[in-house]
C-alpha cells in the first residue's frame, strides 16, 4: 500500500530506542524526513549513525526544552507535518507508596509534554491547513494494570486526544492515538525481569496475551505510518489498541 508519506516532516519524541525508534524507522522507510528527541546523548548519537535522522537532546519534562525543540525542528525542516508524542516513563509504585510529587512528575513527562508540543505543532500546521498528531498511550490508560501514576497520565492522554481532535479537525489536523500492549525491546525493565526469571517473557505471554507472544516495536511503527497517511483520513480522535488481544475491553 502506497502511503504517500515521502517528504513529510516528522518529529518523534522519545525516539532513540524501543517504540519511538521503530516509529522513526517506519517513517524513514516511507520516505519521510525525520527528527527525533531524547535525553541520552549517547543513544542519540547511535541512532543518528544507524538511521541518519536529525537528533535533538532535550528533557521534555521541562517547558523550556519543549519550546526549544519545536523552534529548532522548524529551523531545520521549515515546518512540521506529523508529530508523534511517544516520550514516557514509569514513576513510583502503588498509590500509597507514591508521593503526589511523583504523580506530578509522571503527568509532566507523559501528559503535559504531549499537550504542550501539540499546541506548538498545531500553530505550524494551521496555516498549511493540514497535519497529524499521534499520541502514544497504553492499554493501561484504558483499563487497570501497571503503575498507577503511569496509568493516570496515559488515561489523561487518551482523553486529551479525543477532546483536542474535535477542535483541531476544523483546521484539517487529525489528532489520534495508539495504545500499545506489552511490547518487547531490550530496555532496563525487561532485562531486570529476565534476570530474575529467564522464563518471564514466555510465561507472561502465555498468561496474559492471547496471541501467545509480546509485541514488536515495528508493529507499532506500522500502525503509526498508516494513521499518519491519508488512508486513515476518517480516523479522528480514536486511540487504537494494538496489543495482540491482551486488553480485556470490548471496544
Amino acid at each position: 500500500m502506497e502511503l504517500n508519506l515521502k517528504g513529510k516532516r516528522v518529529l518523534v519524541t522519545g525516539g532513540s530506542r524501543g517504540i519511538g525508534k521503530a516509529i522513526a524507522e517506519a517513517f524513514l522507510n516511507e520516505g519521510a524526513s525525520v527528527g527525533i528527541t531524547a535525553r541520552s546523548h549517547a543513544e542519540l548519537l547511535q541512532v543518528q549513525e544507524n538511521l541518519g535522522v536529525q537528533t535533538y537532546q532535550k528533557d521534555l519534562a521541562k517547558h523550556e526544552d519543549r519550546e526549544r525543540l519545536m523552534s529548532e525542528f522548524i529551523d531545520d525542516f521549515n515546518s512540521i507535518d506529523v508529530l508523534v508524542n511517544n516520550v514516557g516513563a514509569s514513576h513510583g509504585e502503588k498509590v500509597l507508596k507514591t508521593s503526589s510529587s511523583v504523580f506530578k512528575e509522571a503527568m509532566e513527562l507523559n501528559f503535559i509534554s504531549a499537550v504542550h508540543l501539540s499546541q506548538l505543532a498545531s500553530k505550524q500546521m494551521i496555516p498549511k491547513g493540514k497535519g497529524v498528531i499521534i499520541n502514544i498511550s497504553s492499554i493501561y490508560g484504558k483499563e487497570s494494570g501497571g503503575i498507577p501514576s503511569y496509568n493516570a497520565s496515559k488515561g489523561a492522554l487518551i482523553s486529551f486526544t479525543k477532546s483536542f481532535s474535535s477542535e483541531a479537525i476544523k483546521n484539517n489536523i487529525r489528532v489520534i492515538g495508539i495504545a500499545p500492549g506489552a511490547i518487547y525491546h531490550p530496555n532496563k525493565e525487561w532485562q531486570r525481569r529476565l534476570q530474575l526469571d529467564p522464563d518471564f517473557l514466555k510465561n507472561y505471554a502465555r498468561d496474559k496475551i492471547p496471541a501467545g507472544r509480546l509485541g514488536k516495536p515495528e508493529e507499532i511503527g506500522n500502525v503509526a505510518v498508516f494513521l499518519a497517511s491519508d488512508k486513515a483520513s476518517w480516523i479522528v480522535g480514536s486511540t487504537i489498541t494494538v496489543d495482540g488481544g491482551q486488553s480485556r475491553l470490548n471496544f
